[in-house]
């Protein structure tokens, strides 16, 4: 198991910093670098309080999926409220698979997290209100029941410029949220 990565993949999904772990975790910031690339290792009591920084358990942290599942309530989904954006992972850990799919809630006035240049592909279907993808420099507006699908080479987001919220199914393979 690539305990490093897991965790890398943990803090970001919470949109975490390292500096921001690090005092949660009451770590160094350079500790939890060295671990991030596997270049240590933790003792069980730090991993534990690791873990409990990134709102997550050993025995989560640990579980490996016996039986694939197929279906996934709302119960099972990942709220991540922001600033300008709330990020729902719909499918649990989606970082074992080829695509992320997430909901994407963008209040009034709301930007997603800027999309950096990777080797993959997203798709995107505005379930409610209307935004726009700005990419590369133009801007292209999208309302309800309409799609985005582009190259994850270039920086990328969504923004609502309206006054009611909106709702995106956003995808990406492979997983970057």
């Amino acid at each position: 198991m690539d305990i490093g990565s897991r965790i890398k993949h943990l803090r970001k999904q919470k949109g975490l910093t390292l500096e921001e772990l690090a005092s949660r975790s009451e770590l160094s910031k350079g500790f939890l670098s060295q671990l991030e690339r596997n270049l240590t290792s933790p003792s069980i009591a730090t991993l534990d309080d690791i873990l409990e920084a990134l709102g997550s358990s050993l025995s989560e942290f640990f579980r490996e999926d016996k039986d694939e599942r197929y279906v996934f309530r709302k119960s099972d989904f990942y709220v991540d409220e922001r600033e300008s954006h709330t990020v729902n992972w719909i499918v649990p850990n989606s970082q074992r698979h080829r695509m992320e799919p997430v909901l994407i809630e963008l209040p009034a006035g709301g930007k997603s997290f800027e999309m950096s240049p990777h080797d993959g592909e997203e798709f995107a279907y505005v379930l409610e209100g209307s935004v726009t993808l700005c990419c590369d420099g133009k801007n292209y507006a999208l309302k309800k029941g309409e799609t985005f699908y582009l190259s994850g080479k270039s920086f990328h987001y969504i923004l609502n410029e309206r006054k009611n919220p909106a709702k995106v199914l956003w995808v990406s393979t492979p997983p970057l949220f």
